[in-house]
């Protein structure tokens, strides 16, 4: 993979990273043990463990429902925009880590978590007055949106 293109697909998945935290490793994981992604025999390798899968599979469940609930603080507070700065940087690292250029993604991670953020916050508020303050839809289609999107930039990092 070019450095182009771990910059396209870490910034991506960055992205995902910052609309949910813990989805962007845990997709990661998923594409490792899948075979999409090729980190065998480089630092990452561990991400394609069945255990590391099955634990950041729940963490993204556990995610996915406590977004739900009211009491969750905005993505940007700062521990919020935080973890997920660092879970983008982290899965960005993990896809450039297959083409050894794990630093390459992990910047690349970082943009992205941030625009991420930014954008779904700014996504998700206009979609809840769009809806009579109903923030429900908006947060089941960016569920639906940061796994599916999540598990294709995976993918297709694989093909390339």
């Amino acid at each position: 993979m070019t450095q182009f293109l771990i910059l396209v697909f870490g910034v991506l998945i960055g992205f995902i990273a910052g609309l949910r935290a813990l989805t962007a490793p845990a997709i990661v994981a998923w594409g490792a043990l899948l075979g999409w992604i090729d980190i065998d025999d480089k630092w990452s390798e561990w991400m394609a463990h069945p255990i590391t899968v099955t634990v950041l599979t729940i963490f993204l469940l556990l995610e996915l429902v406590t977004d739900q609930l009211p009491s969750t603080p905005s993505r940007k507070t700062a521990p919020q925009f935080i973890t997920r700065i660092i879970m983008g940087a982290f899965a960005g690292a993990v896809i450039g880590s297959a083409s050894y250029h794990t630093y390459l993604g992990l910047g690349a991670g970082m943009i992205g978590a941030v625009l991420g953020t930014l954008a779904g916050a700014w996504a998700r508020q206009r979609f809840a007055e769009a809806r009579s303050g109903q923030d429900r839809p908006g947060a089941i289609l960016e569920d639906v949106i940061a796994v599916g999107g999540g598990f294709l930039i995976v993918y297709l990092a694989g093909l390339i």
